[in-house]
Order: structure tokens, then C-alpha cells, then sequence
């Protein structure tokens, strides 16, 4: 089966959307036919605790933490998922970011 097109699903802080969707944008990496800036997220609840080697965004070595973090999601060519990686890790402000691809069947 051939794959055009993956969805990324990313949690991150909310202060950092503006510049992630920018800076995708400005590579057509959000341009969906006659439209550009094509991405949405939502606000969800995220828990994490650091390991003695993390070096963390937020939250202190060894306790739970919790917060909240949005998912921005949008569509990607298959073919470009390396360059979208590259660039969500230039901008993201985690030592070790949640990006998460999934196939799309529906193109």
C-alpha cells in the first residue's frame, strides 16, 4: 500500500504553537489545496516524571508532574515526514518530545 499522506500529532506547550505552525507553514508543510496555516489542537492533561538524567522542560527529577499541554495536530506528504521532524525539533522545548505519525488511509 502506498501512503501520500501522515497525520503528526505533537504535545507541546501552548506558547509554542505560534511558532511551530510558522515555522511549518513557511515550507508549504500546512498548505491543504487553496488553503495555508491548515492545523488545530486541542488542550489535554499531561503527567510525566523525570529520570535522574533527565534535564527537564518542567517538573523536578523524580517527582510526578502534571499540567497542561496542547496536541497540534496536522497532515503531512510521506515523503516530507523526515524534514517535518527536523523542524518540529528545532522549535520544540522538550529534551524528549511526544511526535506521533500515523498513515493516513483516507487519501
Amino acid at each position: 500500500m502506498n501512503i501520500k499522506y501522515v497525520k503528526f500529532e505533537i504535545l507541546l506547550p501552548e506558547k509554542y504553537i505560534e511558532e511551530m505552525r510558522n515555522q511549518l507553514n513557511r515550507v508549504g508543510m500546512l498548505t491543504v489545496g487553496n488553503y495555508d496555516q491548515v492545523v488545530s489542537y486541542t488542550h489535554v492533561q499531561g503527567f510525566w516524571r523525570p529520570l535522574a538524567e533527565a534535564e527537564p522542560f518542567h517538573g523536578e527529577k523524580g517527582v510526578i508532574s502534571s499540567g497542561t499541554e496542547c496536541r497540534l495536530e496536522f497532515r503531512c506528504l510521506n515523503n516530507r515526514m523526515d524534514e517535518a521532524k527536523e523542524i518540529i525539533q528545532s522549535v520544540h522545548p522538550y529534551e524528549e518530545p511526544i511526535i506521533n505519525i500515523i498513515p493516513l488511509l483516507n487519501e
